[in-house]
């Protein structure tokens, strides 16, 4: 599952909220998915004489998953600073602003990060390029003290806030292609507690997506001192840049992060046994009968749009992955969305990815929980959800409507 990120150019804040600067990309054309087959046309398949194939579940293997990278970035004993005030600039903020800055009474600490706003099929997504070591300090303490964070980011992956991963349906696992830059994986969430940013990388990838150096600044001092530390800030800075409160108690208590190489006990990859979900659809002989059985997971959800997903993704289970950027089985899931929407369509206790008496109730499950069974528009975003890009969803909008004459 891949996606195109537009250019980036600069942060900015309104009302306590990072919005987006943008440039013009040179294109606009957003990035299908490579998870579906060559030649997958919206001509639709005769799905009545098409029989879903359980044998062939579990037989492909999973990629490997990436080999850890030591990193130096301290351990338990990092003194925490919480920030307390979150500036951001339209441009890189001068040293001799930020030694000002530094010398007004209660400040204790700060520190600048390059920073950049970028596009996700058209939803905005902010980043701070950060040195893991300088910004460990900064991090609540579920997430400072916890290593594959900061080894994610000296690898050169995106580290996504959980309100951006809920917000954008972000997989875990997943790597999103940036225009005309590399690729980036999404190798784990945390909960960061700066309002706007949506995610970190490290300060050379951060280079390489062209992120504006300097443009952020955080400023640690003590909590009772946070009204007189934001105003003589703003009194440095002007109408130049916003300055944000933040910390406190809520940042003190973030939950840890998540990881893409997830710990749940399972029978194999994208196989899971014990609290599986249950949406029983049995074992149907054909694929016509397995989608429209597995729609009513969904109440409101048209089988023709499972069917549609099934023939681009997979072309019915003729082209189950992995794909490049690690899908698995009949309807294309990342492991880490599998354990999360995954169920036992048969009834044998099991959620098997890769076979679609699972995988195809599974996508209604998914597609239900963003909105799907509402239609119109809410369908639409729920398609983007599960893979984003609009013209996927056109594609997919396609082939259902193909479907729904087919088999009217």
């Amino acid at each position: 599952m891949f996606v195109a990120l537009l250019a980036v150019t600069a942060l900015a804040v309104v009302g306590g909220a990072v919005f987006l600067v943008l440039r013009p990309a040179a294109s606009s054309t957003a990035a299908l998915s490579d998870s579906g087959p060559p030649g997958s046309e919206l001509a639709v398949r005769d799905l009545a004489r098409l029989a879903p194939r359980a044998d062939l579940a579990g037989t492909t293997p999973s990629p490997a998953a990436p080999t850890p990278t030591p990193v130096s970035t301290g351990g338990p004993g990092v003194t925490l600073t919480p920030p307390r005030l979150f500036v951001v600039s339209q441009s890189t903020l001068p040293e001799r602003t930020k030694e000002d800055i530094s010398r007004l009474k209660h400040v204790q600490k700060v520190d600048s990060f390059d920073g950049g706003a970028v596009k996700v099929s058209g939803a905005g997504l902010n980043l701070l390029a950060v040195d893991p070591a300088r910004f460990r300090t900064w991090a609540p303490k579920a997430v400072a003290g916890h290593p594959r964070v900061w080894e994610a980011l000296t690898r050169g992956e995106l580290v996504a806030d959980s309100s951006a991963v809920r917000r954008l349906g972000l997989v875990l696992g997943a790597q999103y292609q940036v225009d005309a830059g590399p690729r980036l994986r999404v190798a784990a969430s945390a909960s960061f507690g700066l309002p706007g940013v949506d995610g970190l990388v490290g300060v050379e990838t951060g280079r390489r997506l062209g992120l504006l150096p300097g443009v952020a600044l955080l400023v640690n001092g003590p909590e009772k001192a946070v009204p007189a530390l934001s105003a003589g800030v703003r009194g440095l800075l002007g109408s130049g840049a916003q300055v944000i409160v933040v910390g406190g108690r809520a940042g003190s208590a973030a939950k840890g992060p998540t990881t893409a190489t997830g710990t749940k006990t399972g029978t194999g990859v994208g196989t899971t046994t014990g609290s599986t979900g249950r949406a029983t659809v049995g074992r149907p002989g054909s694929y016509l009968e397995l989608y429209r059985k597995s729609a009513a997971v969904c109440p409101g959800l048209s089988w023709t749009v499972l069917a549609a997903i099934g023939q681009v993704e997979s072309s019915h289970g003729r082209n189950n992955g992995p794909s490049s950027a690690g899908a698995l089985g009949p309807m294309q899931f990342m492991p880490a969305t599998w354990k999360a929407y995954g169920v036992d369509g048969d009834g044998d206790g099991v959620s098997n990815i890769w076979s679609p008496y699972d995988a195809v109730p599974s996508a209604a499950n998914y597609l239900c929980a963003n909105g799907a069974a509402q239609g119109g528009k809410k369908l639409e975003k729920a398609v983007w959800f599960y893979n984003h890009s609009w013209a996927y969803v056109s594609k997919v909008l396609s082939v259902a409507q193909g479907y729904a004459r087919a088999y009217p």
